[in-house]
């Protein structure tokens, strides 16, 4: 059964990069107390997620963190040297955070993985947007089909705040 609007998101660990090399960061870690913005794709680099949905964000970054959001962060199921590859090359790092779901662990216990063994990619995250406050879920926007982002898009995720 995938989340939805008042559920509190589950214990997780994302990788991340940071100076040191990957480390690992919990739901806990990232989501206690505070309130965040969190999307995911299903691929980095894949067409949809580097031309049209993280471009979104990071033109929205500023107007969605005038709203109150203390961080924005993108989620998929690629390994941490991809995600930390994909925040150098769009410009994204230092703007919003990139985190690893590089085995679908989050993505599946939140009931919002797909099957993209049809395209060689194997199991893979929806494309959504939410609002996470304190670790709750206020806004939840999942998309009906991977190749489009505008019901998780920026846009509209900045409409709901």
């Amino acid at each position: 059964m995938a989340i939805k609007v008042g559920d509190k998101l589950p214990q997780a660990t994302f990788r991340v990069m940071t100076a040191e090399g990957p480390a690992a960061k919990t739901t806990e870690d990232l989501f206690k107390g505070r309130k965040v913005v969190l999307f995911a794709v299903p691929g980095a680099f894949t067409p949809t997620c580097h031309k049209n949905h993280l471009p979104g964000f990071l033109a929205k970054a500023g107007e969605i963190k005038a709203k109150g959001v203390e961080e924005i962060f993108v989620t998929g199921v690629n390994d941490v040297f991809v995600m930390d590859a994909w925040a150098k090359a769009s410009g994204g790092a230092g703007v919003i955070g990139f985190l690893s779901d590089g085995n679908a662990d989050f993505a599946k216990e939140i009931g919002l993985s797909m099957d993209g063994s049809g395209f060689g990619l194997g199991t893979r995250s929806q494309r959504y947007s939410m609002v996470v406050e304190d670790g709750v879920v206020t806004a939840l926007n999942v998309e009906e089909a991977p190749g489009k982002a505008d019901a998780s898009g920026a846009e509209a995720l900045l409409a709901q705040l």
